[in-house]
């Protein structure tokens, strides 16, 4: 049976047709392997981000006054609008408070203790029974479950019974304690707004315990007073897709209104889900649209490589093609041979790229941030998956095809006149396209670098990918690659001029040979251009990304571990959570710090203090962030320091005695030995002599211990009607006398006054650093002074160093540094308060189990109240952030085909070149020229080739990156991150890589010429 006269063609060439089967299909395999992975980590980042998404993110709020009359019509509205937004309807949970009850006892009081009552839907999920029960509805008299915190602070245990009475309304009740109940996350998200709940008490103009929880039914009958009621949402979104995010944040931001519609008219819905949903969508768009780049370089690639093969392919068929076309084959008949022949490779390809894509992608799940992420991607082979290859290989198809069509016209004798030299330029560059194609690449760079990113709005008000800005590091791959080319005739004629006045005749033919035909060669060396350039591209995206969440992480945390919570508690007081805190594992340094937000000179800015010391040790500043180092800007913050008096050995009570001719409030500022400051009230002191006792216990909590040594700074005196003069007389510790400074003052009126205990040098400017915009806005430059407003009180400032901008804040946020001695002593000499220390800063040392080490050490205590930011946690965190590494994965694939592209189409030109040359060689040997010199020759062409691949790819890569990857790397919500992204090209791996890309190909060169050794001595002989 005879084979029809395509699939002899075919294999006729089955070198060139092998070679266009390899392209083709690792061209539409991996470009299906790309597009599944874009969908997959799409998916695979929403289920991730939804997965571990706080209750604060995805919980929504309806609040509204309630009376027992009012309270059904608003549930059944809450949950009937909420089951329409949700599928499947989620979980919701109803709470109250009370208003306030007048503790038992009290009544007769002008500012008694109050008492408020609650209520919680399946509280028992959320805590722990101590003693005895839970209460239960309809009770006479009402049961009610009292925290342990509240029991502790009242005395109420299980079995209590009194009589309370509201001071709104006079209805009196009687309760019984039913049982004692312990929070098993005090400090979770749920219980943000609940702060009586967490702790038990609440000081403000009154004290207040509670609440007492009781059973739903209970409150509404009882307490349901116009009271407040909320409604927690809770829904199930772990399997909500990409495609779902924005109807159901548009669903959730109109709630408001339909609950209104229903006639819920008081009720306010609050939460920020849709504003996540929304950013979560954007972020989706962004991730699968970055993820389009290297689908599009790939794409360019395996065109341009293709495009060689079927230009080899035609050239070695056209004298064929030509004898067809004398006797007689029409262009119909050329054309669809030659599509027929394309078809034949490209048909199969399109069928098992499919099923080749998968696999492909198992690969990409081994990467380490893929794996470490626990994204596990499995697609499987669809529709879409069939249509893509499908389309794909047609597309190449056509361009296999294209070369023989369009040399289907020519006669014998034109086919002949055509061979010989070839030209110096190619249609390309003399038509000028490149410098076209540079302007439009420049311009899609220039929208990236503007838009941050390749999603722009829409006409209809929306989000959508930009085709140029998408396309735009592709195209300037390949421009900058057709740019090149323009060197090669020039560098080649230099080199053939140098080698030629050399005696050696190989590197002087090799040389001559490629300034000759340079086109020939131009082909290949751009295709290796474009595949070294997407190489190391690819890798210095990868090495920025990851520098960039470290740099992230750093600037987020501020230190090692840095941690929040209030400056005092029940369980450890103002001195003694440092004492806790720096005896956590692994702790090497540790400073009390204020962070908070204030005005300074009219903006708002974040006020950071931190001990100047030992910055170099804490302070997280990237160097590039601030003009001077760490190390100098430590030394520049150490002002003024307060004098101190400090007490001998480790006393637990101090004694003051004082004389007054007035009443005078009177406030005792000292600090531990972690340099932790606290004001203690001393009463209002009586006229005569007076006797105060501080317990300094209580001031490290019920479980801290107070690190010694215990300073004394000053006497802080409050408002008086006329004029108050206070001396102090004695001063003793457990009973011990210190000898007391001639310490004495005269407070006049209202305005501020203050004694220290110790002399202090006179204050100068405060020394801080600031943020570049807030140095603008006050006019200082370093070393400049000036005067500020911080908190509405104007001090003198002295600027020791500028900050583009300052850890724990984000871009944009005017911040302002300051040493913790230096304002501390700065607000005592103004008579303020000092502040509190709202955090801790930590280093962990350089051991990574150190940190987790020791916030595992933080979770054994939750009554500590403190939460930990653990800089390695969070760029771990961040790393495994599947949108945000998503691009990563798509990177390292693209990158893995391009030089598979490079080596595939390098070997395919060599070989081809070198047999169409076989003659010329054999009759270079017979005219004497060694097999070592033919050698040398075709090792000159092809490492000049090779070479200047090299060094332009990378220099194009250098260039594409600089302009390109910064604005490619985003945080997983698609924000530009802050600090700004650096470039970060590993010029380890990359030259690792370059070395090991020309051993692969002048390995191909020895082998070629090896082959071609036995090749050239037998035709030799037939010459």
């Amino acid at each position: 049976m005879r084979a029809p006269l395509v699939v002899k063609r075919a294999f006729s060439e089955p070198l060139l047709l092998l070679a266009a089967f390899g392209s083709i299909l690792l061209a539409t395999t991996t470009l299906v392997a790309l597009t599944m992975y874009a969908s997959s980590i799409a998916d695979a980042g929403v289920r991730r981000t939804m997965e571990t998404a706080s209750y604060r993110q995805t919980a929504t709020t309806v609040s509204a006054p309630v009376t027992a009359e009012t309270f059904p019509r608003f549930d059944a509205a809450v949950r009937d609008a909420f089951a329409r937004a949700y599928t499947p309807p989620p979980a919701i949970t109803t709470s109250f408070r009370s208003d306030s009850y007048v503790m038992p006892g009290q009544e007769d009081r002008q500012r008694p203790e109050l008492l408020r009552f609650g209520s919680y839907d399946r509280f028992d999920r959320h805590a722990d029974l101590i003693s005895g029960a839970w209460p239960r509805p309809g009770r006479r008299p009402v049961e009610a479950a009292i925290s342990l915190p509240a029991a502790s602070a009242t005395g109420f245990e299980a079995g209590r019974e009194f009589t309370v009475r509201g001071r709104l309304d006079p209805r009196p009740v009687r309760v019984r304690i039913t049982g004692v109940f312990q929070l098993d996350d005090p400090s979770g998200d749920r219980w943000a707004g609940e702060q009586l709940l967490s702790r038990g008490v609440e000081h403000g103009e009154f004290t207040t315990y509670g609440p007492l929880m009781v059973a739903r039914e209970t409150f509404v009958a009882r307490f349901a007073t116009s009271v407040n009621a909320t409604w927690t949402v809770e829904p199930d979104l772990r399997e909500v897709t990409p495609e779902q995010l924005r109807p159901i944040a548009d669903g959730i931001a109109g709630i408001g209104e339909r609950l209104k519609a229903a006639g819920c008219g008081p009720c306010v819905a609050a939460g920020d889900l849709p504003r996540m949903l929304a950013q979560l969508d954007t972020a989706s768009l962004v991730a699968r649209s970055t993820m389009l780049i290297p689908v599009l370089q790939l794409l360019l690639l395996a065109g341009y490589a293709l495009m060689l093969t079927a230009r080899l392919l035609a050239d070695h068929r056209r004298m064929e093609v030509a004898l067809l076309r004398s006797r007689g084959a029409g262009t119909g008949r050329l054309a669809a041979l030659a599509g027929g022949e394309a078809l034949l490779v490209a048909l199969p390809c399109a069928v098992a790229a499919p099923f080749l894509g998968p696999p492909l992608l198992a690969l990409v799940s081994a990467l380490p941030w893929i794996r470490a992420s626990g994204v596990r991607l499995e697609p499987s082979a669809d529709l879409g998956s069939f249509l893509l290859s499908s389309g794909v290989a047609v597309a190449a198809a056509v361009l296999l095809a294209l070369p023989a069509l369009a040399g289907a016209r020519r006669t014998y004798v034109e086919e002949q006149s055509a061979r010989g030299r070839g030209g110096g330029r190619g249609l390309v560059e003399r038509a000028g396209a490149d410098l076209a194609l540079l302007v439009v690449a420049g311009l899609a760079i220039w929208q990236l670098q503007h838009y941050g990113a390749p999603v722009t709005a829409t006409a209809a008000g929306g989000l959508g990918i930009d085709p140029l800005i998408i396309s735009g590091p592709a195209l300037a791959l390949l421009t900058g690659g057709m740019l090149g080319l323009r060197l090669v005739p020039r560098i080649s004629k230099a080199a053939a001029r140098l080698t030629a006045r050399r005696p050696a005749l190989a590197p002087a033919l090799g040389a001559w040979q490629v300034s000759r035909r340079p086109l020939t060669y131009a082909g290949p060396a751009l295709l290796l251009t474009m595949a070294i350039a997407i190489g190391i591209v690819s890798m210095a995206t990868a090495s920025t990304w990851r520098a960039s969440q470290l740099d992230q992480a750093r600037h987020q945390a501020g230190a090692d571990l840095r941690l929040t919570g209030p400056s005092e508690g029940p369980a450890l007081g103002a001195l003694g959570r440092g004492t806790a805190f720096t005896a956590l594992p692994g702790v090497t340094a540790a400073s009390p710090a204020f962070r908070g937000q204030n005005e300074v000179s009219g903006e708002i800015a974040t006020l950071l203090a931190l001990d100047a010391g030992k910055l170099g040790e804490l302070f997280h500043l990237r160097p590039d962030l601030s003009a001077r180092p760490v190390a100098e800007l430590s030394r520049g913050l150490a002002g003024s320091r307060a004098g101190r008096l400090e007490l001998p050995g480790r006393p637990a009570t101090l004694t003051l005695r004082a004389e007054v001719d007035a009443e005078l409030p009177l406030r005792l500022v000292l600090s531990d030995g972690l340099g932790v400051w606290r004001d203690v009230s001393l009463g209002v002191l009586r006229p005569g002599a007076n006797r105060m006792e501080v317990d300094l216990r209580a001031l490290a909590g019920r479980t801290g211990k107070i690190t010694y040594p215990v300073a004394l700074r000053g006497l802080v005196a409050g408002t008086v009607e006329d004029t108050a003069t206070l001396r102090l007389t004695g001063l003793s510790a457990d009973g011990h006398e210190v000898a007391p400074p001639a310490l004495s003052m005269t407070v006049h009126g209202d305005r501020p006054a203050t004694a220290a205990f110790a002399p202090s040098p006179t204050p100068g400017p405060l020394p801080v650093v600031l943020t570049a915009d807030l140095a603008a806005s006050l006019k200082l430059g370093v070393g400049q002074e000036g005067r500020a407003s911080i908190d509405r009180r104007i001090m003198p400032v002295k600027v020791v160093g500028v900050v583009e901008t300052m850890p724990t804040t984000s871009a944009g946020q005017p911040a302002v540094l300051a040493d913790w001695e230096t304002l501390q002593a700065s607000e005592l000499a103004a008579g303020q308060l000092p502040r509190p220390a709202t955090e801790w800063w930590l280093a962990t040392g350089d051991d990574s189990d150190d940190g987790s080490a020791a916030t595992n050490a933080l979770e054994k205590h939750p009554e500590w109240d403190v939460s930990a930011v653990d800089q390695r946690e969070l760029a771990a965190r961040l790393m495994d952030d599947p949108l945000a590494s998503g691009l990563q994965g798509a990177l390292m694939l693209g990158f893995a085909a391009a030089l598979v592209f490079a080596v595939l189409g390098f070997l395919v030109n060599a070989v081809v070149a070198a047999r169409e040359r076989t003659a010329e060689f054999a009759i270079l040997r017979a005219l004497g020229v060694s097999a070592r010199q033919v050698f040398g020759m075709l090792a000159v062409e092809q490492t000049f080739v090779i070479g200047l691949s090299l060094v332009a790819g990378t220099a194009l890569a250098a260039v594409v990156g600089v302009l390109v990857v910064p604005h490619v790397v985003l945080t997983g919500q698609a924000a530009a991150a802050t600090p700004d992204v650096r470039l970060d090209i590993p010029w380890a791996a990359t030259c690792a890589m370059l070395v090991l890309v020309a051993g692969v190909l002048l390995a191909i060169v020895a082998g070629l010429a090896r082959s071609l050794r036995g090749q050239g001595h037998g035709l030799r002989e037939e010459q």
